[in-house]
C-alpha cells in the first residue's frame, strides 16, 4: 500500500495522434498502485478495439441515463452538438480511494477543465507533437481516417494546443522512450511530494527530471510547435 495521505489524480490530455495512448500504457505498466479509468463513448469500435479495454462502449441512452444519475466527473461532446459523448465515471475515483490507488485519467481538454474545477488538486499533463507536420504524418500513418477526418482532427488538435498554457506540465512527445521516462518522473515525483516520506536520492532524480516538464520551464521549446500551428504564443501567467 502507498504512504501518500490522498489517491493522486492524474490528468493527460493531447490531440489524437499524439502518441498518448502509447504514453499512458507505458505509464500504467511502470508504476505500480496506479489505477487507469477508462472512459465510456458512444461512438463506435475502431479496428481491434474491445469493450472495456480501450473504452466502455454504450449507446447514446444509456450514457445520458447516466448523466441524468450524476454518475460522471465529467463528460462532453466531441466535435459537435451531435456528435459523440465521452465521459468519466465517477465510479473509478471512489474505487482508487478504496484502494488507496492513484488515478490516471486519460481525457481531453474539455473534461480536464471540468476535472481541476471540481478537483482543484489535480495534476495535469499535455503531451503536445513535435510540429503539425509530424502530428499529421502520424494520423496517416494510422491509416483509420479518410482526409476530411484527418484534418478534422488536425484543426481540433490547433485548438486543444490553445489549452496548453493550462496545465501543469508539457510532454513534448519526440522521442517515445524519453518521454515515457518523462512522464513516469512526473507521477512519481508529485507522488512522493504528497506522502510523508523523507526525500531520497531517487526522488531528486524524479523531481530534477519532472521539474523540466513544469510549464514554467518549457514556454520557449513551445514556441516553434505552437508556431507550426498558427497558434499565437499567449502572454505568460502567473
Amino acid at each position: 500500500m502507498n504512504s501518500f495521505l490522498l489517491p493522486l489524480i492524474i490528468i493527460v490530455s493531447a490531440p489524437s495522434g499524439s502518441g498518448k495512448s502509447t504514453l499512458v500504457n507505458k505509464l500504467v505498466a511502470v508504476v505500480p498502485d496506479l489505477d487507469f479509468s477508462i472512459s465510456y463513448t458512444t461512438r463506435a469500435p475502431r479496428g481491434l478495439e474491445q469493450n472495456g479495454k480501450q473504452y466502455h462502449f454504450i449507446s447514446r441512452v444509456e450514457f445520458e441515463q447516466m448523466i441524468a444519475a450524476d454518475e460522471f466527473l465529467e463528460y462532453a461532446r466531441v466535435f459537435s452538438r451531435d456528435g459523440d459523448y465521452y465521459g468519466t465515471a465517477k465510479v473509478f475515483l471512489r474505487e482508487a480511494e478504496q484502494k488507496n490507488h492513484d488515478l490516471l485519467l486519460d481525457i481531453d481538454v474539455q473534461g480536464a477543465k471540468q476535472i481541476k474545477q471540481k478537483l482543484p488538486s489535480a495534476v495535469s499533463i499535455f503531451v503536445l507533437p513535435p510540429n503539425r507536420k509530424t502530428l499529421e504524418l502520424r494520423l496517416r500513418s494510422r491509416g483509420e481516417d479518410s482526409d476530411t477526418v484527418i484534418q478534422r482532427r488536425l484543426d481540433a488538435a490547433t485548438r486543444e494546443i490553445e489549452n496548453y498554457d493550462r496545465y501543469d506540465y508539457i510532454l513534448i512527445n519526440d522521442r517515445i522512450e524519453d518521454s515515457c521516462e518523462k512522464l513516469c518522473a512526473i507521477v512519481l515525483s508529485e507522488r512522493h511530494s504528497r506522502s510523508e516520506m523523507p526525500a531520497s536520492e531517487e526522488f531528486r532524480k524524479f523531481q530534477v527530471l519532472a521539474d523540466s516538464c513544469r510549464l514554467a520551464n518549457v514556454r520557449e521549446k513551445v514556441q516553434p510547435i505552437l508556431a507550426s500551428f498558427s497558434v499565437p504564443a499567449p502572454s505568460a501567467r502567473s
